[in-house]
Order: C-alpha cells, then structure tokens, then sequence
C-alpha cells in the first residue's frame, strides 16, 4: 500500500476511493467511510497510523474501496486539514473548473 506521509508524521488518516462511485473517502473512527475530512479518525504516531490502516483491509476484501493509504494531517481548530496539496487537491476534487464538483460547494 502507498505511503503519502513522512516518516516522522504525528498525525496521519487513512483514504481510499470506492471502488465503483471512484470518490475520494476517509476511514472514520466506528470503520465506516465518509466523504468529509472532518470525519475521518486520526492516528497519533507510527504504531496508531499503522493499526488505522489495518483496519481498511477489510473494505479492500470486500471490493468496497481502492488503494488505502495513510496521509498526514494537522489539527486545526474545530477539525483537521490535510497537510499536503495532493491531498487538499483530492478533498475538493478536479482542479480543471472550479464552479463542478466539491470544490463548488465549497466556494
């Protein structure tokens, strides 16, 4: 599985992309997944972000979602973000027309 943190990440969460929508979602603390960054279960350290994505395996298995991964993340205040463009570019969506996708909803 791909790894898209450092090494030395505090704060990591795991994504995916369903398998037949191809939308972006996180893994969620109760196991479910979620579109929202916001609701996605955040590991502290090397030890948590790898049980986190253990927990994906079961989604994978099932041909729920593709590709999980562990990703950095940063508390900020009332939630998190994501520390690295690519992410930040995945949680909006397409770049190519800013009035589609989540990136309008958001705007």
């Amino acid at each position: 599985m791909a790894q898209h943190s450092r090494k030395g990440a505090k704060f990591q969460a795991v994504t995916a992309s369903l398998l037949v929508e191809g939308l972006v979602v996180y893994l969620t603390a109760n196991g479910d997944w979620s579109e929202s960054l916001q609701d996605a279960a955040v590991a502290e350290g090397k030890e948590e972000g790898d049980a986190l994505l253990a927990r994906a395996d079961a989604a994978v298995a099932s041909n729920l979602v593709v590709e999980p991964y562990l990703f950095e993340v940063e508390p900020v205040e009332g939630g998190i973000n994501a520390s690295s463009v690519r992410e930040q570019i995945r949680k909006a969506g397409p770049t190519v027309r800013l009035d589609l996708g989540k990136q309008a909803e958001l705007g």
